[in-house]
């Protein structure tokens, strides 16, 4: 590791962290919140295709001031540009598309996400009349994309884990949906029913990654500092 001083990710740098995982020519769903900035960091000769759930194919980075066009929004409802090619189809194709399998990974965010690679990120609490939320497009994306990775906070503001043993939150999708979570501190792979620290944010430490994360927590063999 190269730096002693902590600096953890802030949410533009974790997402280009999940830009970096992407494989060229895939199909990508980028969530609301931290995910739908990843869009600002895929280099073009990628090819990679973005879709949102409310019906925009292949859009690129976040419009500019002065670039906005009211009726091309991404799934966080922010403006976005079309690359070349792109379409603007009905509600139900976007679903279609997602459904068909033909998304080769989703970034989402979550709450928590547990060792079996389960996660929730739709409702806050477990009490039926508290914290209600829509799983909304979410569900379809865990049950049918190829893979998907979670961008979130490593901690609740409180500094409790958010990467668990077992979810404590409803999950959205059960045992084997996530497959690598990218946190402001860590990238961590998700297999095997156990979480394998990857990356670390500069200046971090394993015993740091260790010591606010619950379940088993291996080592990756080529563990390194994250560059952003």
């Amino acid at each position: 590791m190269t730096t002693t001083e902590k600096r953890p990710l802030t949410r533009d740098q974790m997402a280009a962290v999940c830009a970096q995982h992407l494989g060229e020519g895939w199909n990508v769903n980028l969530g609301i919140g931290i995910p739908t900035l990843t869009s600002n960091f895929i280099r073009e000769e990628m090819q990679i295709t973005l879709s949102s759930e409310n019906g925009v194919i292949g859009y690129g980075v976040l419009a500019g001031e002065g670039e906005e066009d009211t009726d091309v929004v991404n799934a966080g409802v922010q403006y976005v540009t079309l690359n070349p090619g792109a379409a603007i189809v009905h509600h139900a194709d976007s679903f279609a598309l997602i459904r068909s399998g033909k998304i080769d990974v989703s970034i989402l965010g979550a709450y928590e996400v547990a060792i079996d690679g389960s996660f929730a990120n739709w409702k806050t609490r477990n009490e039926p009349s508290n914290g209600l939320g829509g799983i909304g497009g979410a569900m379809d994306l865990a049950a049918c994309a190829k893979q998907i990775y979670v961008a979130m906070q490593h901690t609740t503001r409180d500094g409790a884990p958010r990467l668990v043993t077992e979810c404590s939150l409803p999950v959205t999708a059960p045992a084997g949906a996530v497959t690598l979570v990218v946190t402001d501190i860590a990238v961590v792979r998700v297999a095997g029913g156990e979480f394998t620290l990857e990356q670390v944010a500069p200046g971090y430490t394993e015993d740091d990654i260790r010591q606010v994360t619950e379940g088993k927590l291996s080592i990756s063999p080529s563990l390194h500092e994250m560059s952003v």
